[in-house]
């Protein structure tokens, strides 16, 4: 019988998983098995958190919206309430940049809705 000799293609596979895995704790960065496991619920994470990471910035953007208008004596809800009303479309993002670092300017906001 004639001897196959595998070649680099299985090779390569291999070391795509395992630069993947490098720095994972004991043999999940060494051996092939526990690696590809490991990279397989590292990626799967990865796009979780993706959407949880969107999520997440939505919490501080609202918080920072949150705590300016509570030095103006308005309540966060009727703010955005009051934007919908007048139509103003500003998103929460561009709001808690306002807060931060323009402060004049959000101001003019709020008094607008006010």
């Amino acid at each position: 019988m004639v001897r196959v000799k595998r070649g680099y293609v299985a090779r390569r596979r291999r070391k795509k998983v395992l630069k993947r895995a490098s720095g994972f704790r004991g043999s999940l960065g060494k051996i092939f098995r526990p690696a590809k496991q490991a990279v397989v619920h590292a990626m799967k994470y990865s796009t979780d958190d993706r959407r949880t990471r969107k999520g997440d910035f939505r919490k501080l953007w609202i918080t920072r919206i949150g705590a300016a208008l509570k030095e103006m004596n308005i309540s966060y809800s009727k703010f955005i309430n009051g934007m919908k009303n007048k139509k103003i479309s500003l998103n929460r993002k561009v709001l808690a940049d306002l807060a931060v670092f323009d402060p004049a300017a959000f101001k003019k906001v709020v008094e607008s809705i006010k």
